[in-house]
């Protein structure tokens, strides 16, 4: 009978939980011909199934809304892009942008991608749209990142706290909605990034700013 020889198959696992394919697999390696949805169904009949994760629900995953504001300062959208200079190699870009008038309001090149230097561009444009970098001057603006280290960090989420601003993480996998910062670094590298040479971290600062 086929669900005994499944049962012994079972037993002379040195495993816990083997689902119906590894059993279907050893029996086809002693000669035991059936299909897999039979061992399953006789698996589960006889209550041998490996018991599974329940489904977590974690809302949606997709966005299906809109990313643009009817007003400036009400959401920025910051993100980062690499390059590389002559002296000093491999050197990141971090951009904030408004998504409402689509304009940077900071950006920012360092040799070093850490979570204090993806805050520069925040910094920046806190001072050039507030007129101050202090608690709570910049409540209201939600800022839409991503899910890397350096916007998920304690340091980087700390001064957004500081400032008055909201985190807006990204939908994972969904990039449409982190569309305002990824169309302005693909602009900045078909018009700068990728058609000029620069020699030192600080000449790639300069033509960024300029």
């Amino acid at each position: 009978m086929l669900t005994g020889h499944i049962r012994q198959v079972l037993a002379a696992s040195p495993f816990l939980g083997e689902r119906h394919r590894k059993v279907w697999a050893r029996l086809r390696a002693q000669g035991i011909r059936t299909s897999k949805l039979r061992v399953l169904r006789l698996m589960r009949q006889v209550d041998l199934v490996a018991p599974s994760r329940a489904p977590r629900v974690v809302g949606p995953r997709v966005h299906d809304g809109t990313i643009t504001t009817e007003r400036p300062n009400q959401m920025w959208g910051t993100d980062a892009t690499s390059t590389v200079t002559v002296e000093h190699g491999s050197v990141t870009v971090f951009v904030a942008i408004d998504h409402c008038t689509l304009e940077g309001v900071g950006i920012h090149a360092a040799t070093r991608a850490t979570r204090f230097e993806a805050l520069e561009p925040i910094r920046q444009g806190a001072r050039q749209q507030f007129g101050v970098f202090s608690a709570g001057h910049a409540t209201g603006v939600q800022v839409r990142h991503d899910h890397g280290s350096q916007y998920m960090s304690e340091a980087f989420q700390t001064e957004l706290r500081f400032l008055g601003m909201t985190s807006s993480p990204a939908f994972v996998r969904a990039p449409e909605g982190h569309g305002g910062a990824e169309r302005f670094i693909r602009t900045l590298k078909e018009q700068l990034l990728w058609v000029r040479t620069f020699q030192t971290v600080e000449d790639l600062r300069r033509a960024l700013h300029d």
